[in-house]
């Protein structure tokens, strides 16, 4: 399998990849494997790919969750070594042109207050219900990297 392939099976296209890392072979290696476990474990359970009902949770707690994924990620790469690099390649382009726009954009308006006007706070749970979208998808992408069963529907969502 292709990482392009990879990308489009789990729905996560549109991504500015060029086109030699796209048309690598997927052969995840053990520590590929034991990183996409690490992270995936994360994303399971957090707020990256769980409801958040209106009536319950803050926008700035949701914010700092995802923003959290950046250390989490990183000291997964980090952990694992040079030897989780089919991992690294999918890790970084998804922080990089998945996460990163979602919380340089919240980031900058919280810090003008923005969660303190309700119109605000609802454009931010809309907009964190579409990341979680990708997200999930992600969730799903790297349970089969790390070769267990896929636990990202297992609840009701």
């Amino acid at each position: 399998m292709r990482l392009k392939d990879l990308f489009e099976k789990w729905g996560l296209t549109g991504l500015k990849v060029k086109t030699p890392i796209l048309e690598m072979d997927w052969e995840p290696s053990d520590p590929d494997k034991n990183a996409a476990w690490d992270l995936y474990v994360e994303l399971l359970t957090r707020i990256t790919t769980q409801k958040l009902p209106d009536e319950y949770g803050t926008e700035a707690a949701a914010l700092k969750s995802v923003y959290k994924i950046f250390e989490l990620t990183r000291t997964t790469l980090k952990q694992h070594g040079r030897k989780a690099e089919n991992f690294t390649r999918i890790a970084i382009i998804v922080l990089n042109q998945v996460i990163r726009p979602f919380t340089a954009k919240w980031h900058q308006l919280s810090e003008q207050g923005a969660f303190g006007k309700e119109e605000k706070c609802i454009e931010f749970r809309k907009e964190l219900a579409e990341l979680q979208v990708k997200l999930r998808a992600y969730t799903k992408m790297l349970s089969e990297l790390a070769d267990v069963e896929d636990m990202t529907d297992m609840e009701d969502y």
